[in-house]
């Protein structure tokens, strides 16, 4: 009985492989459109509850639109400059900044996308992108953000089913029965003990002669799209829903990153981080990557979930006593 899944092979990065043309669409960036119009779905919603207006102005289907748009151009930026400056460890794209928006790759010219988006970078971006708008507009800041903050994690899952339909970003090494073989993920000698005693226990075998093995992973992407989007989404909707009143402008701006920033630092636990970036702070010198051994390993995602987690902190204390304030005049 084998006890792993092998990834679907029937699966590729582009939505028609063998179609001219259209081999061009990848299911990721056919996800991010899916993304966006979930939260656009979401924030008019809450547009014809009412949830934007004030006594002085009614907001409208055109503020609603211009607001995510300007968000989403924002997001893109954030979460591609960051990609290449912080995540890419060559030093390409310092020495060639023109290549961060060049979707072609540099010695075959052949059609890759913006392969590379960082979630902390488009939260960053598209937070700035809001501001901007809010301020622009002179629209109330943190009231428009708490709806952003809501339609955020609900387009959010699409993002991470675009990052397993591409194969990428997986987990690490796991002897669970639902633990999937990626065809890019990094091989093993079968001749190391450990590999030996993996394969044994989930029942996996080789072919005589085969001197690299590829192990099951955590299919981490799966995780984070079930709970840092869906499971995200539905605590702060519930929080809308059921406390209205008697609640501070900014206060789900400010549980937004705590709740993504707790569960996203957990299951980092379970997603193997970049392989050249290794571990931003680690008490196992020379640490691998590919299975957990220590909590005390943290990756880059988890010290920048920390600060998202202190950010929502500190933005929920703000909002409180602004409200408090306000109360009392």
């Amino acid at each position: 009985m084998f006890l792993f899944i092998n990834y679907p092979s029937w699966i590729h990065p582009e939505v028609f492989p063998r179609v001219p043309i259209l081999h061009l669409v990848r299911w990721y960036g056919l996800m991010y459109i899916f993304a966006f119009s979930t939260a656009f779905f979401v924030l008019k919603k809450l547009l014809k509850a009412g949830f934007f207006n004030t006594k002085d102005r009614i907001a409208t289907e055109d503020d609603i639109f211009s607001y995510i748009a300007t968000g989403i151009v924002f997001l893109l930026i954030g979460a591609r400059v960051f990609s290449t400056l912080v995540y890419d460890t060559t030093g390409l794209y310092w020495r060639k900044p023109w290549l961060i928006f060049s979707p072609f790759d540099e010695v075959t010219h052949r059609f890759t996308g913006l392969a590379g988006m960082s979630y902390h970078g488009g939260f960053i971006g598209g937070l700035i992108g809001c501001i901007y708008w809010c301020k622009k507009n002179k629209f109330p800041l943190l009231k428009w953000l708490d709806g952003m903050a809501i339609a955020i994690p609900a387009g959010y899952t699409f993002g991470r089913l675009g990052n397993f339909l591409n194969g990428e970003l997986f987990g690490r090494i796991t002897t669970m029965p639902w633990g999937m073989v990626f065809p890019s993920a990094q091989k093993f000698s079968v001749s190391l003990d450990w590999v030996s005693s993996i394969m044994q226990q989930i029942g996996m075998t080789v072919a005589e002669g085969t001197r690299l093995v590829n192990l099951p992973r955590h299919p981490s992407q799966l995780y984070e799209a079930v709970f840092e989007g869906l499971c995200t989404f539905l605590i702060l909707w519930t929080v809308h829903k059921k406390y209205t009143k008697n609640r501070p402008d900014g206060f789900i701006t400010a549980l937004y990153p705590i709740c993504y920033g707790v569960v996203r630092f957990v299951i980092e636990y379970f997603r193997e981080p970049d392989i050249d970036l290794g571990y931003r702070f680690s008490v196992q010198k020379g640490a691998h990557t590919y299975m957990n051994t220590s909590l005390l390993n943290l990756s880059t995602g988890q010290i920048l979930c920390a600060l998202m987690i202190l950010f929502g902190i500190g933005l929920m204390i703000f909002s409180f006593f602004s409200y408090r304030h306000h109360k009392a005049e």
